[in-house]
């Protein structure tokens, strides 16, 4: 930063955007505090496997240096991809990894502890619960903690995700629920414990899907198979069911007569799965979703433009968290690298969310005609971008 005074920088959220972000950061010197409710880096899952493209995540993770490391916890060969036919499970389309290595996946996790271990001790406070902002007339910004304490900073980078405390300061827009809810499950052990489904889900994912249905099956490290069962439903599916989603075997069987037409050993992913069942309506923000810049603060990933999990989310937030950082570290001023940042930002979100959209759609297609159970439907419809969706 070209500054006289070095700017007081938080991030509100310790996600692969916001520790992008600081990674940058403090690799040109700047300082910079990461605020996560979040008691501890292992308080929770992290969730399922990403598949990092090389013009976005691969991007930001050459910009921050860590590059080479991904590549030493990456498994290129989960890049593979088929697509079988719900009735009879034979194979519609199918694509091997990219002989370029173009979309490594590696876990959540494991891309989020790379990250940690790269950025200073100390840099993320943790167990510390963010509940707003206040933008300043001085141009800076207020932060509000859920303990009634506040700090201010010159700038406070909402990286907070769908449901961010940050956001109410530069927007009205709340996320709405798409129609599609995912159900997710898991398999442990799978070479060993289930070595048909293995089989059937090969090195990286596996899709097939239906009318207002879709099943997904994905290769994580370790032996897990991570499976999606993804239908069109209101939200409150499981009221108009009369199903206690605390109660495993009501769930599993509902879910088994909603796909009671599928092959049978797509139905293995139903019966068999050790991890019980999560519930995961999935929501997103308007689109287009833009805002008036406010000194002092600005959003970045899901915390701007939370979008269907069609491959785009954790990739955008780790090149916003880059492209900010860089920004910040070349203009002259606070206010200037905010509006360079998002003037680059708001328009790739704004056409990633059009995508996104339309990946969704192609994902869980509403109509026969969209579930494209011939050979030539599944090849146009799926894409290795759409045939690996994630919770992201």
């Amino acid at each position: 930063m070209n500054s006289v005074l070095e700017p007081r920088i938080a991030m509100v959220g310790a996600g692969l955007g916001g520790l992008t972000c600081a990674r940058v950061l403090q690799q040109h010197g700047c300082s910079v505090t990461v605020f996560e409710r979040e008691a501890s880096a292992d308080a929770r899952p992290q969730g399922g496997t990403l598949d990092m493209h090389a013009d976005t995540g691969q991007a930001a993770l050459r910009s921050a240096g860590l590059l080479d490391r991904f590549h030493a916890l990456s498994r290129p060969e989960g890049d593979e991809w088929r697509v079988l036919d719900f009735a009879t499970a034979a194979p519609l389309a199918q694509q091997g990894p990219s002989a370029t290595g173009g979309r490594p996946e590696i876990d959540r996790g494991q891309l989020r502890g790379l990250l940690l271990d790269s950025i200073a001790e100390g840099t993320v406070r943790w167990d510390r619960a963010v509940s707003g902002v206040d933008p300043l007339a001085d141009g800076t910004c207020r932060l509000l903690f859920g303990d009634g304490t506040t700090e201010d900073f010159d700038l406070v980078v909402g990286a907070d995700g769908a449901w961010s405390r940050v956001r109410p300061a530069l927007s009205d827009a709340a996320p709405g629920y798409t129609g599609v809810t995912f159900v997710e499950t898991g398999f442990d052990h799978c070479d060993t414990r289930h070595p048909d489904l293995a089989r059937l889900v090969g090195n990286g994912s596996m899709l097939a899907k239906g009318t207002g249905r879709t099943l997904v099956a994905q290769r994580n490290s370790n032996g897990h198979i991570r499976a999606y069962i993804a239908f069109r439903a209101p939200q409150d599916w499981h009221v108009a069911a009369g199903i206690d989603l605390g109660d495993q075997g009501a769930v599993r069987a509902h879910l088994l007569r909603m796909f009671d037409d599928w092959d049978e050993s797509l139905h293995y992913v139903l019966r068999n799965s050790d991890n019980g069942f999560i519930n995961r309506p999935l929501f997103v923000l308007p689109a287009p979703h833009t805002w008036e810049h406010v000194p002092g603060v600005t959003l970045l990933g899901d915390a701007a433009h939370l979008m269907p999990p069609v491959g785009l989310g954790a990739n955008l937030a780790m090149l916003d968290g880059s492209d900010l950082a860089r920004a910040l570290v070349t203009e002259s001023s606070v206010g200037d690298a905010v509006r360079a940042y998002e003037s680059i930002m708001l328009p790739r979100s704004i056409e990633a969310a059009t995508g996104s959209a339309q990946g969704l759609d192609h994902l869980v297609p509403a109509t026969a005609e969209g579930a494209g159970r011939g050979a030539r439907g599944a090849v146009e419809a799926s894409s290795p971008h759409e045939a690996a969706p994630l919770v992201r």
